[in-house]
C-alpha cells in the first residue's frame, strides 16, 4: 500500500511537471507570436525622402513610409530594350545603383502587414508603382494603390482608406509613350551621328519644338515690314489748359490708316480748316474676370515673366513645395497641391474654403453669388486638380521666414493667383468720345476702375493707378486744337519664342504634356539646337541643320498635327484602354522604311566648329566648341598639335548659400566635380556635394545632394542636424555590429 502512494505521489509529481513545462511553453510562444505581431506594419511606398519624411510623421509608428528615389526598373540605357519582333516587348531591367535600395524595399515589404504605394499621382507615378508591385509580389489587381494631390495629414489618411488597384490603362499609356520615344531616340539618333555629328540627339517633342523655334526664325527673317502713320490731335475744352489725346479712326465712316508719310500730309493739310466737333458721348461699364488658378503650363509662363525663373527651376521649386516643409510650430506640410497638371478644376471643400476666407478678409461684397467655375481645355487630363494651395490661411507671409527666396515667390504666386480665381469681377467705368474734324473722325477713351474685386490680392497695377484725362464732354461742344502729332510706325516681326512663350505654344498645339515641357526645353538647349538670347530662344546653325534634315527624310516626326494626334492617342490607352502595342505598331514599320531610305540618301554633313570668343593660351588660336562623349566642350582647332581644352561652364539652380551668387559645376585636378561659386575669389564657397534650393525640414539648413555612382541621397548641410545624427548613430551600430 505504501509502495502504492509512492508511485502515485511520483506520477502526479511527474504530470504537474509536464503540466506546468506545458504552460511555460505556451506562454513563450505566446509572447513570440506577440513579440512577431509587434513588429507588423504598414508599409507605404513614395517616390522622394524628402515626401516619405513629411508622410511619416502624419501616420505615426503604425507605419513605415520608405521612397523608391523615383524609376527603380526602366530600359536599359545601353542598348534599344524593345523587342519589335515581338510585339514590342519592353526588356526592363533594375536601374543600375538601385539593386540594394530594391532589395531593401523588398525585405520591408515581408515584414509588413500591408504594402501601400503612394508613388505619384500621374502616368509615371503609377508605372513606378506597377514595377515595384511586380519586384515586391504584390498582386496588382488588388487594393494596393493610393494616390493624392496633396500631401496633407487629411488627404493622407483619406487615401489609406480608400486603395485601389494599380490602373493598367494608366501604365500601358505610360509604356507607349516610353517605347514610343525609346523608338524614336534610339533610332533617328544613331543615324544623326553617322552624318551630322557625334552627341545629337533626336525625339518625338523635342524635335518638333526644335523645328517650332526654327519656324519662328525664318518668320522673322523673311519678314517685311509695312509702313503706317497714326495722328494724334492734342484737343481741349474752350479757354482751358488742360489737353487730351484723341486718335485718328477713320474718314467717311471707313477706317484710315495712312501708309505713306505724303498720306499723312494729306490729312494734315485737310485738318488745317477743319474744327474739332464732339459728335458722340458714350458711358459703358467694363468687367474684368479673374483667371483660373495654375495649370503646370500656366505656372511656368507666370514665373518665367513675373520672376524670371527658367521652366526647369520652376519645376523643382514647386517639387519642394508639394513635398512639404517644416513650418512654424514644428508641423511639416505640403504646401501646394501637385504641380504636373493641365486641369483648372478644383475640389469643393478647397473653393468654399477661399470663398471664405476672401470674405472674412477682404469683405462680402468680394465674393462672387456663385462659385466660379473654370472649364479645362478640350485635351487636357482631369485626374486632378489645378495648382493650389493645401491650407488657404496658409499665408505666403505666415510661412516667408520657413522658406527659401526662391520658395517665398513662387508660393506667392500660386497662393494669390488662386485666391484671386475665387473673387469677384472687377467692374470698370469707361468713358469714349468722338469728334468730328471735317469728315474725318478721332476718338478718346478713358477708363477707370470702380471695383477692384479680385485685383484686390495684386493691388493696382501702374496703369491702372495712372488716372488719364478726359473732361466731360457734351455733344456739339467745340474743341480748341492745340496740336497734331504725325507719327511714322513699322509693322514687327513675330517676336522670338521666350521659355514662357515656348511652353504657351506647345501646350496649345497639344505637343506634349504637363511633365514634358520643361525636360524638352531643357534638352534642346543641352543639345544646343538653340541658345537663349538674354529671354529670347533663337536656333543655332546645327538646330537648323537637323531640323532641315528632320523635315526632307522624317517630316510626320517633326511634324505639329502629328504629334497631337499621337498625343491623343496615348490619352485614348489611359481613358478608353485601346491596345498600346497597335499603337506602336502603326507607327514603326512605317517609320523603319523612312529609317531605311534616309541612310541611303542623306550624305554626311559637315558642320562648321562654332567659335568660342576664347584665345588659346597654348598656341594663340581661337578655341572653338567640340562635341565629346559627355557633351560640349572648348578646345583648340588645332588638335592634335595643340590639345588644349577647357570644359564649358555648367550652373546649377540653387544659389550659393554663402554671397546668394550663381554656382557652377567645376572639375578638380584629378578630374573629379565639385560645385563652387561664380564669385571665386571673392567668395570661395566649395561643395564635393550639389547644393539644393530646398530647406532640411528639421533645421532649415540648406540640402546637399551626394553624388557619385548609386542613388544621389540627399542630406542635411548642417552637421550638427538631428537628421546627420541619427545617420551618424545608424552608421556606428551597424560598424558595431561588424566587428561583432
Amino acid at each position: 500500500m505504501a509502495a502504492t502512494e509512492t508511485t502515485e505521489k511520483k506520477t502526479t509529481k511527474k504530470t504537474a511537471t509536464k503540466t506546468a513545462a506545458k504552460k511555460t511553453a505556451a506562454k513563450k510562444t505566446t509572447k513570440k507570436t506577440s513579440a512577431k505581431a509587434g513588429k507588423k506594419y504598414n508599409l507605404v511606398i513614395v517616390e522622394s525622402p524628402v515626401k516619405a519624411k513629411t508622410i511619416e510623421d502624419f501616420l505615426g509608428s503604425g507605419y513605415k513610409v520608405k521612397a523608391c528615389n523615383g524609376h527603380l526598373i526602366d530600359l536599359p540605357k545601353s542598348k534599344l530594350g524593345v523587342d519589335v519582333e515581338n510585339n514590342f516587348e519592353p526588356n526592363y531591367i533594375v536601374i543600375r545603383g538601385k539593386s540594394p535600395l530594391l532589395k531593401e524595399l523588398k525585405k520591408e515589404a515581408q515584414n509588413a502587414e500591408k504594402v501601400y504605394l503612394a508613388t505619384d499621382p500621374d502616368r509615371e507615378g503609377e508605372a513606378i508603382s506597377w514595377h515595384i508591385a511586380g519586384a515586391l509580389g504584390i498582386d496588382e489587381e488588388q487594393p494596393c494603390r493610393i494616390e493624392f494631390n496633396e500631401i496633407t495629414r487629411g488627404a493622407v489618411v483619406g487615401a489609406l482608406e480608400a486603395p485601389r488597384p494599380i490602373d493598367k490603362n494608366r501604365v500601358n499609356a505610360q509604356q507607349a509613350r516610353r517605347v514610343l520615344d525609346r523608338l524614336v531616340g534610339y533610332k533617328l539618333s544613331p543615324l544623326l551621328w553617322r552624318k551630322v555629328r557625334r552627341g545629337l540627339s533626336a525625339g518625338r517633342v523635342q524635335s518638333v519644338a526644335v523645328r517650332m523655334v526654327v519656324d519662328r526664325e525664318n518668320a522673322i527673317r523673311s519678314f517685311v515690314p509695312r509702313e503706317y502713320w497714326t495722328i494724334t490731335a492734342l484737343l481741349a475744352q474752350q479757354g482751358s489748359e488742360h489737353t487730351f489725346e484723341a486718335k485718328l479712326v477713320s474718314k467717311n465712316g471707313e477706317k484710315l490708316e495712312p501708309a505713306t508719310e505724303a498720306e499723312a500730309n494729306a490729312v494734315l493739310e485737310d485738318l488745317k480748316t477743319s474744327d474739332f466737333i464732339v459728335s458722340e458721348v458714350k458711358h459703358s461699364s467694363r468687367v474684368r474676370r479673374p483667371v483660373p488658378p495654375f495649370t503646370t503650363s500656366t505656372l511656368q509662363q507666370d514665373a518665367s515673366r513675373k520672376l524670371g525663373f527658367t521652366t526647369k527651376k520652376t519645376m523643382v521649386v514647386a517639387q519642394t513645395l508639394y513635398e512639404g516643409v517644416k513650418l512654424p510650430g514644428g508641423d511639416t506640410a505640403g504646401l501646394i497641391t501637385y504641380m504636373r497638371t493641365d486641369s483648372t478644376r478644383i475640389s469643393k471643400d478647397a473653393q468654399d474654403a477661399a470663398r471664405a476666407y476672401a470674405a472674412e478678409t477682404y469683405g462680402e461684397k468680394y465674393t462672387p453669388e456663385k462659385p466660379n467655375v473654370y472649364t479645362s481645355k478640350k485635351n487636357s487630363q482631369d485626374a486632378h486638380e489645378a495648382i493650389r494651395p493645401t491650407d488657404i490661411t496658409r499665408t505666403p507671409a505666415s510661412v516667408k521666414d520657413s522658406l527659401s527666396p526662391e520658395q517665398y515667390k513662387l508660393y506667392n504666386l500660386i497662393y494669390t493667383r488662386f485666391l484671386s480665381s475665387q473673387m469677384s469681377n472687377a467692374t470698370y467705368d469707361v468713358h469714349t468720345c468722338e469728334m468730328n474734324a471735317g469728315a474725318y473722325m478721332f476718338r478718346a477713351t478713358i477708363t477707370r476702375m470702380t471695383f477692384d474685386g479680385f485685383t484686390a490680392v495684386y493691388g493696382l497695377s501702374d496703369e491702372e493707378a495712372e488716372q488719364k484725362y478726359l473732361p466731360e464732354l457734351t455733344k456739339g461742344e467745340k474743341l480748341d486744337t492745340k496740336d497734331i502729332i504725325p507719327k511714322q510706325n513699322f509693322t514687327s516681326p513675330p517676336t522670338r519664342y521666350t521659355e514662357a512663350s515656348l511652353v504657351k505654344a506647345l501646350e496649345e498645339e497639344g505637343v506634349g504634356r504637363p511633365s514634358t515641357f520643361s525636360p524638352t526645353i531643357s534638352t534642346i538647349l543641352d543639345r544646343r539646337y538653340v541658345v537663349k538670347e538674354g529671354k529670347s530662344i533663337v536656333p543655332t546653325e546645327l538646330g537648323e541643320i537637323v531640323t532641315s534634315m528632320m523635315i526632307d527624310n522624317f517630316s510626320e516626326i517633326v511634324s505639329v498635327s502629328f504629334t497631337r494626334e499621337m498625343e491623343d492617342k496615348l490619352d485614348g490607352v489611359e481613358s478608353e484602354g485601346k491596345d498600346w502595342r497597335e499603337l506602336l505598331s502603326d507607327f514603326y514599320w512605317p517609320f523603319e522604311k523612312e529609317l531605311e531610305a534616309a541612310e541611303e540618301k542623306i550624305e554626311p554633313l559637315v558642320i562648321p566648329d562654332r567659335p568660342a570668343g576664347i584665345i588659346c593660351e597654348k598656341c594663340g588660336a581661337e578655341m572653338v566648341y567640340k562635341m565629346g562623349r559627355f557633351g560640349e566642350f572648348i578646345a583648340c582647332p588645332n588638335y592634335p598639335e595643340c590639345k588644349n581644352a577647357k570644359p564649358i561652364k555648367v550652373t546649377i539652380d540653387a544659389p550659393c548659400p554663402k554671397c546668394g551668387g550663381t554656382l557652377v559645376q567645376k572639375k578638380s585636378k584629378k578630374n573629379r566635380t565639385f560645385f563652387g561659386c561664380d564669385n571665386y575669389p571673392d567668395c570661395n564657397f566649395m561643395s564635393w556635394d550639389k547644393p539644393l534650393l530646398e530647406k532640411c525640414p528639421e533645421c532649415g539648413a540648406y540640402m546637399l545632394e551626394k553624388q557619385g555612382r548609386g542613388p544621389h541621397k540627399k542630406y542635411c548641410s548642417n552637421e550638427n542636424c538631428v537628421t546627420n545624427q541619427k545617420t551618424e548613430k545608424t552608421t556606428r551600430k551597424k560598424a558595431k555590429e561588424g566587428d561583432a
